[in-house]
């Protein structure tokens, strides 16, 4: 049940990540405590209570390998902020863990691919044409990482 019910609290906020990435190339401080917030209210009702507690850690390891990333390899801070709020929502089973691995690279290289790909169409620059991630070297992750955590949830609701 868990999943089904932070799936559907988590979905909008998703969308909004993935757009507000894509047209100013941030991910807005507030989507990340909205999904904190549904973390934190929607997971006691949901997990049993020693459970969600454990998962908290998740955000504290996941915040520190992002500043850590951000410090030196370029990762956004708006990415590592919402890979940290994101990560109370994975079991922390290694089948959990691997999953959400496997689809954030995937949804990586297929995200840059099909970006890549977009911004050389100008039809559709022209649909968007003040999208700030048409014109940055670098790549919306938020895309990539908000399709992550949907994916992820999407398949522990159906496993």
């Amino acid at each position: 049940m868990a999943p089904a019910v932070f799936l559907a609290l988590v979905t909008p906020i998703c969308g909004w990540v993935i757009f507000t990435d894509l047209k100013y190339m941030k991910i807005r401080n507030a989507a990340v405590l909205a999904l904190i917030a549904v973390f934190a209210l929607a997971g006691p009702l949901v997990l049993p209570w020693q459970e969600w507690l454990w998962r908290w850690s998740h955000l504290a390891v996941v915040l520190a390998v992002g500043v850590v990333l951000h410090l030196i390899a370029h990762f956004g801070a708006g990415d590592a902020k919402f890979a940290a709020a994101a990560a109370p929502f994975i079991a922390a089973s290694p089948e959990g863990i691997r999953l959400a691995v496997l689809l954030l690279a995937a949804f990586t290289l297929a995200g840059f691919a099909m970006h890549r790909m977009a911004r050389a169409l100008p039809a559709l620059r022209r649909l968007s044409p003040d999208w700030v991630s048409w014109t940055r070297p670098d790549f919306p992750l938020g895309i990539a990482l908000a399709a992550t955590l949907w994916s992820w949830l999407a398949l522990a609701m159906i496993s």
